[in-house]
């Protein structure tokens, strides 16, 4: 074992035969003889302080053999190695080397010695030839002039020819026609400044088998200075299935139902399918390349990166911001909520995220109505009990039970009592509504006479129709009789259409309700009014709860605008239809098709 300062560098470094390196013991260069700064090209203020690791090509860079070499020398006390090195400008070379372990009693390893030799002649280049050979790749050496010098079998094989039918013929060979004529620019301009690079960067490559079949290729450049002048090493690998692969991903992804995009590490867009392109309004190009804060709030876009880089260090699928609510931001500037999945995928050209998002603004209505229909129904419940006490004792005391009371005073107290039972009944309808818009409500099937209960509606509204001087007419079908449904929401129906049809009709007007049997074992019933009709914008507002239609008679009708809402609720709680036809100022006509029996699930 020698310690540092028994080297009397002023003597090595006369030595230009060998490339003699002191590194410190993390591989970082303290001095060198002029061998090495003839070796390497560079002068010793250059590589001062710097791994030594920057000798080693890329390839053995990624495999971690700078490392594994001090590793050896440090358990083995040297390490023998022999291959590629690169000096300045990418200049190749091969070398055999020696590290050696250096130490001191007290501290152990203090750094290393590190002599290389450079081969040259018949020697070098039959390693560099068994090298080539041995590579799984195609590798194709080519001269300046563009002939080829050496393949290797992987070539004969991907190719097609045989090495006597390469070498030393023009490299466009190997080209599709319709590379061939600018090939010897682009070559041109390598050789002119030459360095280890991909070929073709952002552009689709292709190659072409000496049967004439194409086909799609990636190449890595690798200059190299040889004794017969400069050349360039080629590694072709044909990337057909990986391409075939992509076609699939791309047309999965173009087949999702839902917007996918496909970001890399750097935030940037690399795909998207045509769902993203409608639910937010962009075309394809406009999106591609572009950052992914461009598809979200402003308010939300500063921490964007920072949960970005989060998943990539530790990338899994899982849902987007659990916890939080998510938005996204459509082209024209609206906002909508939004659900999104991500799913790390690893690449060709790094990792990547690819993220399904999903619009939830209709999950979004249903939920706030679910909570609105819960808070409305618990309301309900709260009002009633009190307003049962108002209707109880005003009831008593109209009665005379507690004691005489005058005419005012009855018609007072009548008043209250017909107010409270006017708001026991919207509140009972709120609380119908609420019900069945939470799914809380359940049909109560029985059989049951339809005559029986369309003429009992009839009856109980007559005196109504007699304050209008309103005909109410009936035409029931012979082929009608039973029906086997919930016969107290049927009422419910019969008599929001009914009352309807008598409160908006003219005076002297008429009513006119009929009942037929319909397709697959349902029925319909009309219920025709001669009154005044609605207009085709206040159609459309039909069935909503809360919303009145006779703004032109304002006021003069009463009603809370939930009868037609919930009539339609419960229509279709029967897995029925309701409909309506009507013209402004010549009478309207709802229907519905009911099931002639309900089997409960």
């Amino acid at each position: 074992m020698k310690n540092t300062d028994e080297f009397h560098w002023e003597a090595l470094d006369e030595v230009d035969e060998y490339a003699i390196l002191l590194l410190d013991k993390e591989g970082h260069v303290k001095r060198w003889n002029k061998g090495a700064e003839k070796m390497k090209g560079y002068r010793l203020e250059e590589v001062l302080e710097k791994s030594f690791s920057m000798f080693y090509t890329v390839e053995d860079q990624t495999a971690g053999i700078p490392e594994s070499l001090l590793k050896e020398a440090t358990d083995k006390g040297k390490a023998l190695h022999e291959g590629w090195r690169v000096g300045k400008n990418n200049r190749a070379f091969w070398t055999s080397e020696v590290i050696t372990a250096l130490h001191d009693d007290h501290t152990g390893v203090t750094g290393f010695i590190k002599i290389s030799r450079p081969h040259e002649g018949r020697l070098a280049q039959e390693r560099f030839r068994l090298v080539v050979e041995s590579a799984p790749n195609a590798m194709v050496l080519v001269n300046r002039e563009g002939k080829i010098n050496l393949v290797n079998g992987q070539t004969e094989k991907l190719f097609g020819y045989t090495r006597e039918e390469l070498i030393d013929h023009p490299v466009e060979l190997l080209l599709p026609e319709q590379f061939k004529y600018h090939h010897p620019q682009w070559r041109d301009k390598f050789m002119d400044a030459p360095k280890t690079r991909t070929m073709g960067a952002g552009r689709d490559l292709f190659a072409r088998r000496k049967n004439g079949t194409e086909f799609p290729v990636e190449i890595g450049l690798n200059p190299m200075e040889t004794p017969e002048g400069p050349m360039v090493l080629a590694a072709i690998i044909d990337i057909t299935e990986r391409k075939r692969a992509e076609e699939r991903f791309r047309l999965v992804v173009e087949s999702a139902p839902n917007a996918i995009v496909l970001i890399n590490q750097e935030g940037r867009i690399a795909l998207v399918n045509g769902a993203t392109e409608k639910l937010f309004g962009y075309a394809r190009p406009e999106l591609l390349g572009k950052e992914v804060e461009l598809l979200i709030p402003s308010r939300f876009r500063n921490m964007h990166p920072h949960y970005r880089a989060t998943f990539f260090a530790m990338p899994q699928m899982r849902p987007m911001g659990v916890g939080r609510d998510l938005y996204a931001l459509r082209k024209d500037g609206s906002e909508f909520p939004v659900e999104i999945g991500l799913n790390p995928i690893e690449s060709q050209e790094g990792n990547l995220v690819l993220a399904s998002i999903i619009d939830i603004t209709e999950r979004k209505i249903l939920e706030a109505n679910r909570l609105k229909s819960d808070f409305l129904a618990n309301m309900s419940h709260e009002l009633r009990t009190p307003l049962n006490a108002i209707l109880g004792f005003s009831e008593l005391l109209i009665d005379q039970k507690i004691g005489p009371l005058n005419t005012r005073q009855r018609q007072y107290l009548q008043d209250v009592h017909d107010s409270g039972s006017h708001l026991l009944q919207l509140i009972n309808n709120v609380l119908d509504l609420a019900k069945i818009e939470s799914g809380k409500t359940e049909l109560s099937v029985e059989l049951f006479s339809l005559n029986e209960v369309i003429t009992g509606v009839i009856n109980t509204l007559e005196s109504i129709a007699a304050k209008k001087e309103v005909t109410i007419r009936l035409e029931l079908s012979k082929a009608l009789s039973y029906v086997r449904i919930d016969k107290n929401k049927f009422r419910q129906i019969l008599y929001n259409l009914l009352s309807n049809a008598i409160k908006f009709n003219r005076e002297r007007g008429e009513v006119q309700i009929s009942a037929m049997p319909h397709a697959d074992d349902m029925f319909m019933v009309r219920v025709t009014d001669t009154g005044i009709g609605i207009t085709k914008e206040n159609l459309k507002k039909l069935f909503i709860p809360f919303v009145q239609l006779d703004s032109g008679m304002a006021r003069q009708h009463e009603g809370s605008g939930l009868g037609l809402a919930l009539t339609k609720n419960i229509v279709e709680l029967h897995r029925g239809q309701i409909g309506v036809e009507s013209e402004s100022g010549r009478g309207t006509t709802f229907w519905i098709i009911m099931p002639l029996h309900i089997i409960l699930t």
